[in-house]
């Protein structure tokens, strides 16, 4: 079987992403694995390229087919939206809108299988908007470009994997938007994902909302009993090995300590906070349920050290590696 075409968007070309593009393909493996195609600047990544002190060449190319996707040089599809002098760290609607048409051209290419997965590098949400892209981040972009209404963001660490039924909004407003029906289907989701992954009757923890999972009413005002107990008897009357809601501080132990295979997370802090304290550099989030398949780093754009070639590759080469795991098998 041929390695996998990889469209890597590169993210706020002002944030971290094309330094960790870089530093990541600077390691053989990468190409041993996937015919990585970098979709973004070609000029800022030559400029990250000298800030992190790599020797790779950077090639432009209009189409996948173009690409030669050997060690050394690093393929990409040029836009060319942003000035070679763009200021890093800061936000602007000019980066904001490169990050947004990065993401639509992967999301375009990958559309006419012409690439077999998207890996992405951090956007930044306020330039996001202020370039004129009203939306919470990639998950809901991808979910809106694809036509898709049923997806969820997945993250991934060593030993846990969570997944979201709300994400980027308000505590009170995801409060407000949890539901049974939508529960339900991020339990189908989290089933159907880790079966074709390959776990056979993969184990399902949900978690509750409130602390101690409402202890019978205790506490909260019952959304334990109206938002999530209906989603998880009708989920275990379809025969999925799921329980809850169960109290979120011990589940994400007895996750961690193999009792599950995955956790549904009622809300963003909820389900983000476990994995990152694993470590930033090993988190992966995966956008499940689209008709493409989507990994990224899990964390920002790191406006704080962008520019000074210090950020972490990590993160960015295990999404490259679970995209690869994830990708449609190509022939030849």
């Amino acid at each position: 079987m041929s390695r996998p075409v990889v469209g890597i968007t590169m993210g706020d070309p002002a944030g971290v992403g094309p330094e960790i593009i870089m530093k990541a393909l600077n390691a053989p493996e990468m190409y041993q694995i996937c015919q990585p195609l970098v979709i973004g600047d070609a000029k800022i990544l030559e400029r990250a390229g000298r800030i992190v002190d790599v020797p790779l060449k950077v090639k432009r190319i209009a189409a996948p087919g173009e690409g030669a996707y050997t060690y050394g040089t690093v393929d990409c599809v040029d836009l060319d939206l942003v000035p070679a002098d763009l200021p890093f760290g800061e936000v602007s609607a000019q980066a904001g809108d490169a990050a947004f048409r990065f993401l639509e051209r992967a999301i375009a290419l990958a559309n006419r299988g012409m690439i077999d997965a998207i890996c992405t590098a951090p956007l930044n949400k306020e330039a996001l908007h202020k370039g004129g892209h009203n939306y919470p981040g990639h998950t809901e972009i991808l979910g809106d470009l694809t036509g898709t209404k049923d997806f969820a963001m997945m993250l991934t660490a060593p030993k846990l994997r969570v997944i979201h039924v709300t994400t980027h909004i308000g505590l009170i407003d995801a409060i407000r938007q949890i539901n049974p029906e939508r529960v339900y289907r991020v339990i189908r989701l989290a089933h159907e994902t880790l079966s074709k992954a390959g776990i056979a009757s993969p184990r399902i923890g949900v978690c509750g909302i409130n602390p101690h999972a409402g202890e019978h009413g205790l506490f909260g005002y019952g959304e334990e009993a109206e938002k999530i107990e209906p989603a998880v008897a009708q989920a275990q009357a379809e025969g999925i090995n799921v329980q809850g809601p169960l109290p979120a501080d011990t589940l994400f132990f007895r996750a961690g300590r193999g009792d599950f295979d995955i956790v549904v997370a009622m809300y963003h802090d909820q389900g983000h906070g476990p994995i990152k304290v694993l470590g930033l550099e090993a988190g992966v989030n995966i956008t499940v349920g689209l008709p493409i398949i989507r990994t990224s780093v899990d964390h920002g754009t790191a406006f704080d050290i962008a520019g000074k070639g210090i950020a972490d590759e990590r993160s960015i080469q295990e999404a490259l590696r679970q995209a690869v795991a994830l990708a449609p098998k190509r022939p030849g």
